[in-house]
């Protein structure tokens, strides 16, 4: 790979995650402050991610496998999705902003799929080279949450009360459009699959994958990415309304803290993995989730403020040592032919039905505890992620069996 490719891959992924987290993480605060959105309403707003990472499979594998060159189908999708972004930073209600964020979430989460497509496409050791590559794409999510807080100040308490996080639409329907036209200038990516070969919706949803659940180790360790995928869904989608509301100044440039320490532990994942094993180490994963929403529910933006910027710097252990490990066994579990389908049947699981139950249950979970005053008791809400964390923590210890996984870094 030359280092002129390698320059394009590195600016594609920062923008592809600058998009991301340019206006993600803010949502919950734009939606409660600018829309007036309910804890219902807001979860259905989470949850387009979820129905996007449903649908994804669909575009990837009957149309970017089949058909066109994966960079052109990126190019196109974030053509639409800059054009949906703008519409979504002009919606004043709900009810008109609902439609552009399902549908620009169905245009974007295939996205990650072809941009890894394209990526993969041009390494002759991605095991290597990816990593150097994919590093931007986390630089590119921090970058955007520092220009929102440090930069503009779209989330200061005065400018979140005028609307400015409004903005924060803006900015990445203009970083859209630059990655959809810099996409026609990426190493051509030509489909895999012949559009005259037979792909079944088997195919397509890796329900080749379902025989590993066979294994009941590999049911538990499914079951639980399942389940654990409630309370992350409570982070994602509450975080930002929880800072603001506590009055957190540069609350955005706060929660890219989670980014960095993403980036520190994925540099400590192989000493754990290798130290402690596999069970172990997602075990870790799993009580430092129970441990952050802990933080989160007793902490404050006072004197106990070092709590919440704890539970916000354990993101790296609660998403490299559960995701990336279970990535991993997954991986060490699929023979050859399944090896894509396991990771999207696992993918299908947890940012799909996972995450769209833990979305759901999330917003019911703050309706119930609004305040008088239009605030929120959040430690009740807290709480609740917090000890479901720890139960599915219990059931995975008692039921996964320990076994050697080996980590290929």
């Amino acid at each position: 790979m030359t280092k002129k490719t390698q320059f394009q891959l590195s600016f594609m992924m920062f923008l592809e995650f600058f998009i991301w987290g340019g206006w993600f993480v803010t949502l919950g605060s734009f939606l409660g402050n600018n829309l007036g959105a309910s804890g219902a309403e807001t979860a259905m707003a989470f949850s387009t991610q979820s129905w996007g990472a449903i649908i994804a499979p669909f575009i990837i594998g009957l149309i970017a496998d089949r058909f066109f060159n994966a960079e052109r189908i990126l190019g196109v999708l974030h053509l639409i999705g800059a054009f949906l972004m703008y519409q979504m930073s002009q919606s004043t209600e709900f009810a008109l902003f609902y439609p552009y964020v399902l549908g620009y979430m169905i245009a974007y989460m295939p996205t990650l799929a072809l941009v890894n497509s394209v990526s993969f496409n041009q390494m002759e050791n991605p095991e290597k080279t990816f990593p150097l590559v994919r590093v931007f794409g986390t630089i590119g999510w921090i970058v955007a949450g520092l220009l929102i807080s440090l930069v503009f100040k779209w989330d200061s308490m005065e400018n979140l009360q005028q609307g400015m996080l409004s903005n924060t639409f803006t900015m990445v329907a203009i970083a859209s459009l630059i990655l959809g036209l810099f996409s026609f200038t990426l190493p051509k990516t030509p489909p895999k699959v012949s559009k005259d070969e037979k792909v079944t919706i088997s195919d397509i949803l890796g329900l080749d994958a379902l025989k590993l659940l066979k294994d009941k180790n590999f049911l538990v360790f499914f079951l639980s990415s399942v389940l654990i995928c409630i309370p992350l869904a409570f982070y994602y989608q509450n975080i930002s309304p929880f800072l603001t509301e506590y009055q957190v100044e540069n609350s955005t440039a706060w929660a890219a803290l989670g980014q960095l320490s993403e980036v520190g532990f994925m540099l400590l994942l192989p000493f754990f993995f290798r130290k402690y094993g596999f069970k172990k180490t997602i075990m870790f994963g799993m009580l430092a989730w129970g441990i952050r929403y802990g933080l989160f529910a007793f902490g404050n933006a006072g004197d106990l403020f070092f709590m919440l910027a704890i539970g916000i710097a354990l993101h790296g252990i609660c998403y490299d040592f559960f995701f990336v490990s279970g990535q991993i066994y997954t991986d060490s579990k699929a023979g050859e032919k399944v090896k894509s389908a396991a990771q999207g049947l696992i993918t299908l699981a947890t940012y799909g039905v996972g995450m769209l139950v833990g979305f759901w249950v999330a917003g019911q979970i703050v309706d119930k505890n609004v305040l008088a005053d239009g605030n929120h008791s959040w430690q009740d809400v807290w709480l609740f992620p917090a000890f479901f964390a720890i139960g599915v923590l219990v059931l995975f210890t008692i039921f996964f069996k320990h076994e050697k996984v080996e980590y290929k870094a």
